[in-house]
């Protein structure tokens, strides 16, 4: 295999593919010299295969808003990869959602639910409708056609959607309600991230918040560090940057920034339980503005306009925004700003000049597949939970997250660790993950 060829071809069939194009070559750039020391997998056709979705489903969801007029959005299902188990993967409800985007989230997916240690393929799905500025009579009627759409396409053992970015447990709970009138039957096995009172699981919604700071204890602990007193800035106040959160302020750092599309909030004495509750109101606003939290928090949080979360002096970063959200140069001022550790929290948040400058400067870095793999593998969880009929107690749920991500953090270290003694954790992700999927096409045939 050689990477250079397989991406010309990509670009040519997929021209304008972005995110997809370089999802697929940061992975490549990866596993080549692994891939190539397995003619079996070259002769399969292993990466052909895997690099192109079983199926893309794509449909028009019509839905009326409140003043009585009719809106049209696109809606989306890429069921990527099934050789480890059902597909499984998030929706997102954002404007910017076009297929290229999904693809390389389904792409990702893959890898990072094969770490997981559990039985998931790779899925995503969503629409480019924006929940922000909607009522909640909107959103429920946007949802409700939505399902009309997708209800036929997923299933408890064949694709099993979950939240994401603008998909939260309100939307979850909008679309299984609807799925339930038209499947006319309670399984509640076929979403994930529902309400803890109808199959959902203690902690799904703090998991992938949880699961991010558990992955980088690990890593710091390998490292010789400690979390306790550092300084983390966090983009985002969606659901995943308050789960990292609140995770953080328990295992004694002091998250100092939190962000937003209109600038970022410095929060010098560190964020407090008080705060971190009121992102979840600032969620549910639909404003989409983190200068609220200032308003409402004057004399602890201080708002700059136009600024992102890095341009506060951290120790930490935990990007947990949105795709290629930390660019080269928002790494080089974290770098000045004394920032010694980057984990990526949300799906492919560095861009590539970034991660190269993070891994040639001695800053620590891990990437989302791995960081924040915890939601997804939580979901597996609720997934078994729902299928036994069973409820865990929220420490069984910890204790099961606790193990997941040390054994991922174990499978970085072990495809990752390089001849100096550093590990790199791009590699060691990549790696990890597409031996176990590779392994598993290969035995199944050609299909």
């Amino acid at each position: 295999m050689k990477t250079k060829d397989i991406m010309a071809r990509l670009q040519a069939k997929y021209p304008g593919e972005n995110e997809y194009l370089q999802a697929v070559q940061e992975v490549l750039e990866s596993i080549e010299d692994v891939y190539n020391q397995h003619p079996e997998f070259e002769k399969a056709k292993i990466v052909e295969r895997m690099v192109e979705p079983d199926r893309i489903f794509t449909f028009r969801v019509t839905w009326v808003d409140d003043k009585g007029e009719v809106q049209t959005n696109t809606g989306y299902r890429v069921q990527f990869n099934s050789a480890i188990g059902p597909y499984k993967g998030g929706l997102r409800f954002h404007r910017m959602v076009t297929p290229s985007m999904l693809k390389f989230l389904g792409f990702e997916q893959t890898f990072k639910n094969a770490l997981t240690t559990l039985p998931m393929g790779g899925a995503k799905g969503g629409s480019d409708f924006d929940p922000k500025g909607k009522t909640d009579e909107e959103i429920m009627r946007f949802c409700q056609a939505f399902m009309l759409e997708l209800w036929q396409c997923i299933g408890p053992d064949q694709d099993i959607p979950a939240g994401d970015v603008g998909v939260g447990g309100r939307e979850i709970g909008y679309l299984y309600g609807m799925y339930k009138k038209l499947a006319r039957e309670y399984n509640t096995g076929v979403l994930t991230g529902k309400g803890a009172t109808w199959g959902g699981s203690i902690l799904r919604p703090e998991a992938t918040g949880f699961g991010a700071l558990y992955f980088t204890e690990n890593l710091l602990h390998h490292a010789g560090k400690d979390i306790k007193g550092c300084r983390v800035a966090v983009s985002g106040f969606g659901n995943v940057a308050w789960g990292a959160s609140i995770k953080a302020l328990e295992l004694g750092a002091k998250v100092v920034a939190i962000s937003g599309p209109d600038g970022v909030c410095e929060i010098p004495e560190g964020i407090t339980k008080e705060m971190i509750d009121y992102m979840l109101v600032m969620r549910a606003s639909n404003r989409d503005r983190v200068e609220d939290m200032a308003t409402r928090f004057p004399d602890k949080a201080f708002f700059t306009p136009g600024k992102k979360a890095w341009s506060v002096k951290c120790d930490i970063a935990l990007p947990c925004a949105f795709q290629n959200e930390l660019a080269e140069e928002d790494a080089k001022q974290l770098k000045e700003n004394g920032c010694w550790c980057c984990c990526e929290v949300s799906n492919m948040g560095c861009q590539p000049g970034a991660i190269h400058f993070f891994q040639h400067n001695g800053i620590l870095f891990a990437p989302g597949k791995a960081v924040n793999a915890g939601g997804v593998a939580t979901s597996g969880l609720e997934m078994t939970q729902n299928a036994e009929h069973i409820s865990w107690s929220g420490k069984e749920v910890d204790e099961k997250l606790h193990f997941i991500m040390r054994s991922i953090h174990e499978q970085c270290v072990k495809f990752g660790t390089q001849p100096d003694g550093s590990v790199d954790y791009v590699k060691g992700a990549n790696i990890a993950g597409f031996m176990k999927v590779a392994q598993a096409m290969l035995e199944q045939g050609t299909v």
